[in-house]
């Protein structure tokens, strides 16, 4: 029979965490690969690439913090500037992509932004 000491159960926990973290970075890098547009691949890197990492640190954050008892800050502050930073990226990333004129995929249903999205003054013709 398996006995684990609560430090050990607290580490294995961190460590399935950490795995969950890796399996997602893992989908998100075939999305990047089969999606057929910038528009598409930009929201499996921003969406699911987020989720990874914070996903990744967290699980460091609790094995850190239960198993050693050690409360890092650090690991703290890179959740927080991953959140808010990772998606402002991709989204100023994707709209001077639309602004520029980067064609949509023939997947695409319909151009939402047309109307609302000016083009910028070199598309302009």
């Amino acid at each position: 029979m398996l006995l684990l000491s609560e430090k050990e159960i607290y580490e294995l926990i961190g460590a399935l965490i950490i795995l969950l973290g890796a399996i997602i970075s893992v989908a998100s890098a075939i999305g990047m690969i089969r999606f057929p547009d910038i528009f598409s691949r930009a929201h499996a890197a921003t969406k699911t690439t987020t989720l990874a990492v914070l996903i990744t640190l967290f699980g460091t954050f609790f094995s850190l913090l239960f198993s050693q008892s050690y409360l890092s800050v650090r690991l703290l502050l890179g959740i927080g500037f991953v959140f808010i930073t990772a998606p402002v990226s991709g989204h100023l990333v994707l709209r001077a992509a639309y602004r520029a004129g980067i064609p949509m995929s023939g997947y695409t249903a319909a151009d939402e932004l047309r109307d609302v999205v000016p083009p910028s003054k070199k598309t302009k013709k």
